[in-house]
């Protein structure tokens, strides 16, 4: 028998087992749940009993009611997280899997078809245990206890089958289930066999899968329609949209729902936490920040005011969505007229979604204590070109005349192509701002985000340097060749440069004069390479000056400098004698650099 034929086989059995431990630890915890129920209706027949308070504590001091009717609970499912303690085996809590040498080549195979390690995922169980990532203040938060049921929707395109799998066990093993209503699941177009064939006859024969549903497009129509797709099919009051490849942290929903229970147009954002693509380790990301946007369009992170990082278990307010994760509620969405069907595929999705809701007299929040790992894709996975043009472009166009008002020209300042795309029919979309009354486009800078001229001017200051930057040792130029995200920074010979017009931004960020991604220098020690990542506008580590007198370019916060090895370039102790680390600009405020 083959090791392909032994790995599939060792796959199939690790479903049926993890579905049939789940249903056991399920009777077992009903019993004790009936149990429970019994007792606390004692408890409450007793505690009728004593007199009336402006605030009722119950027996378990684990909720409390408000004189205006308003119960609070505590949702946590204390027995459940016991039981995921005692898990033992690869991933578990989280923890990194690297799988055994002999699966070298289906690692690399599964790894290249869909951009994260579908081997790792197939050997860590559909039901893992997952490390409690909240902040500590999160612990014993109560929610109301009268929150409406949701509809969770997930799209997929040929989604690895575990890994789709582990994100519907993830959250119907860590969701209450009297909050669970459905979880639609869209195949936006898919063959392969596994998703097609078998996977609804697994989802249909199983009643561990009851509240799942299963859409199908017949070809690709893209994140927008399929989104829709799923939102038409909702029965629930609740709309809670995620990505196929995650896992829910402990207690993800009650947080999430609850400020919409409250007031009908909130719409709330869970935090991202990284599961990483080649092992599958659940890592927390930072602890916040809010979202917005630059004038090119790419999303962009603000940092928290003060009163957000003193209260780091409280929901804070978000000009912008990042897109893949909110909660709606169901009424709201459609008030708004759901998300525009005139943007195709995907892009410029969140930009609409998030001006509506502010402006037309709604909030968002994002939600510290609602946790979601998420599993980003490195390299390999593409999708097939969709053949219809720009469609990026339309979408940015569409959003800016029906949302942005006379600030759209700032976009079409540094994207001129921008204004000629035919962006379709928009009169729907005009409608909707004008029978619910919303506000303009200033009133949304001014009141919501308020500070984005302070990162993110509406008209670019000069930079501070710029043009080709040469070596005066070697005579070659630094190329970022267009490179991705962790790629290392090029020397070549100035007549063969790809990308080799490279600026010092008023802010201090060394970049490629049209690129979004910028120097960066992740480990301050004498021999690290410089690195393309996406630019933070925070310094830190993308914090580099230009020294005029010396030509020597440094990196601040380690006052390392600059030079060239092996074609690439790295920092080094910096020294004024070495011509290795002298540089030339074609261009140089001396006066702003000074």
């Amino acid at each position: 028998m083959s090791t392909n034929t032994q790995y599939r086989q060792y796959v199939d059995s690790r479903i049926g087992s993890e579905k049939n431990m789940l249903i056991r630890f399920n009777k077992k915890k009903l019993f004790y749940c009936i149990w429970l129920i019994f007792l606390v209706l004692c408890m409450y027949c007793l505690a009728s009993l004593k007199k009336n308070k402006e605030i009722v504590i119950n027996i378990q001091k684990d909720s409390h009611t408000f004189q205006d009717g308003l119960k609070e609970i505590d949702w946590v499912d204390y027995d459940f997280i016991k039981y995921e303690s005692m898990r033992k085996g690869p991933g578990e809590n989280g923890k990194p899997f690297i799988p055994d040498s002999r699966y070298a080549v289906e690692n690399s195979k599964l790894y290249e078809a869909n951009g994260y390690s579908g081997l790792v995922s197939d050997m860590v169980s559909l039901n893992r245990s997952i490390p409690d990532i909240r902040n500590p203040k999160c612990n014993g938060k109560l929610y109301l206890s009268n929150i409406n049921s949701v509809s969770v929707i997930l799209i997929y395109y040929e989604e690895h089958f575990s890994t789709l799998l582990r994100s519907i066990h993830s959250i119907i093993n860590r969701t209450p289930p009297s909050l669970l209503g459905e979880i639609i699941l869209v195949d936006d177009g898919t063959v392969s066999e596994s998703l097609t064939v078998k996977l609804p006859k697994l989802i249909y024969d199983n009643a561990y899968y009851k509240k799942v549903k299963i859409i199908k497009h017949s070809k690709r129509e893209g994140l927008i329609a399929a989104r829709l797709s799923g939102a038409k099919a909702a029965i629930y009051e609740n709309l809670v949209f995620m990505d196929a490849h995650s896992e829910v942290n402990v207690n993800w929903l009650p947080p999430l729902i609850d400020p919409i229970a409250r007031k009908y147009t909130t719409v709330t954002c869970p935090f991202i936490d990284v599961i990483d693509a080649v092992t599958f380790e659940i890592k927390g990301q930072d602890e916040g920040s809010r979202g917005a946007f630059d004038w090119s369009f790419y999303y962009k992170r603000l940092p928290l005011f003060p009163e957000s990082v003193k209260n780091p278990d409280l929901p804070f307010k978000s000009p912008v969505m990042a897109g893949g994760y909110f909660a709606i509620s169901a009424r709201w969405f459609w008030e708004l007229g759901g998300y525009d069907p005139g943007i195709v595929i995907w892009g410029g999705e969140q930009y609409e979604l998030s001006f509506k809701i502010w402006q037309c007299h709604g909030q968002m929040l994002d939600v510290p204590c609602s946790r979601i790992g998420h599993v980003y894709r490195v390299g390999g996975r593409g999708f097939p070109n969709p053949q219809i043009g720009n469609f990026v472009a339309k979408n940015f166009r569409r959003v800016a005349e029906v949302w942005m008002d006379e600030y759209k020209e700032y976009l079409y300042d540094r994207n001129p192509g921008w204004k000629t795309v035919d962006y379709g029919d928009i009169s729907g979309r005009l409608a909707i701002r004008k029978n619910l009354n919303c506000n303009s486009f200033d009133w949304f800078i001014k009141n919501v985000l308020i500070d984005l001229e302070e990162y993110y001017p509406m008209v670019e200051p000069l930079p501070l340097a710029s043009g080709s930057l040469i070596n005066m040792d070697s005579k070659q130029c630094i190329d970022t060749h267009y490179g991705k995200e962790s790629d290392p920074i090029h020397v070549t010979d100035c007549s063969k440069k790809v990308e080799g017009n490279i600026t010092i931004t008023y802010r201090y960020e060394l970049k490629g004069s049209k690129s979004n991604a910028c120097f960066d220098l992740s480990f301050h020690e004498p021999g690290n390479k410089i690195v393309l990542w996406p630019c933070h506008n925070q310094k830190g580590n993308q914090y580099f000056k230009y020294n005029p007198k010396t030509h020597q370019l440094y990196q601040f916060i380690s006052k390392l400098c600059l030079e060239p090895k092996d074609g690439v370039i790295i920092v080094n102790h910096c020294n004024e004698t070495s011509l290795k680390q002298k540089w030339n600009f074609d261009y140089v405020n001396v006066t702003s650099m000074n």
